[in-house]
Formats: C-alpha cells, structure tokens, sequence
C-alpha cells in the first residue's frame, strides 16, 4: 500500500509539471506560476541584479499598492548570477517566490531565465499575477528589455493585467 502510495504522488508530481492542453487550447501549467526568458540588451549581470533589488527594495510593503499589486516585494538573496525574492499581495497576503538566473549574453547584454511560482500549493489559476509579479519587478528597474513567454509556460499569460496585479 505505501509504494502504491509513492508511486502515485510521483506519478501526479510528474503531470503537474507539464503544461496542460484540451485540443489545441493551451491551459499552461497546473500550478499557478511563470516562467520566462527575458534579454536585457545592454547590461551586465551583475547591473541588472543590482537593478532587481533596487526595484524590490522600492516596491516593498503596502503603502505604495494603491488599488493594485505593485507592492510587496522582498529581497531574499541576489549575486551576479542569481536572484532570490518574494512577492506577496496586500489584501490576503498570498506569496510568490521569484528567482532569476542570470548569463552573459556575450554580445554585452544579460539573459535571465525567470521563474515566479505561488507558494500556496493548491492554486492553479491566478489572472496572470506570476506573469506580473516578474513584468512589473522587471519594468521597475527601468531597463531595456525583451520577454520571451507565452501560455504553456505562464499560466494565464495572455489575460494578465499588470495594471491591477
């Protein structure tokens, strides 16, 4: 009875992280979370780290969310090639672990595979909210930048709306 048990918690962990399709209908990942490639054209690493903590530091708390989300954010760790945070929303105080990993482009720029999940483990949709919480982190820096996502990696991605969350 325990390894049918093992074996079926391993079997559901295995679906869970695979993007989820009826048709051609892309439903994105069974658990609520983002993961992206994002290019920053001109900078180093070790800047746009910098970058993303700065804009953490200054999207912390919840005096600044106004009516929406862009608030928040905490630091956990960042070095020249990793970056670690949190981002929690101000009404029921959901979090989200966010992490970047970073790697030289080699033209001059900085490429960064990033990654938002929700730690709350039983939510599958989210309105696109681990889409914004990397989107607005990102814009904040003030950075150039281009995103590499889409359904099957975001969950919700394409009726996210960063305004609001």
């Amino acid at each position: 009875k325990n390894q049918k048990m093992k074996f079926t918690l391993l079997a559901l962990t295995a679906v869970a992280s695979q993007a989820f399709k009826i048709g051609s209908y892309d439903l994105g990942p069974l658990h609520a979370s983002c993961k992206m490639t994002v290019t920053f054209d001109s900078d180093v690493c070790k800047d746009v780290s910098d970058a993303l903590a700065d804009a953490a530091n200054d999207l912390s708390g919840f005096d600044s969310c106004g009516s929406g989300e862009k608030c928040g954010y905490t630091v956990s760790d960042h070095s020249e090639t990793d970056w670690s945070g949190i981002h929690e929303t101000p009404s029921k105080h959901y979090k989200d672990d966010l992490t970047f990993s970073f790697s030289d482009t080699g033209s001059g720029g900085c490429e960064a595979e990033a990654y938002s999940t929700s730690e709350t483990w039983y939510a599958v949709l989210d309105s696109g909210t681990n889409y914004c919480n990397l989107h607005n982190l990102i814009e904040h820096t003030g950075l150039s930048y281009s995103e590499d996502v889409s359904d099957s990696d975001c969950t919700q991605y394409s009726s996210a709306d960063c305004e609001k969350y």
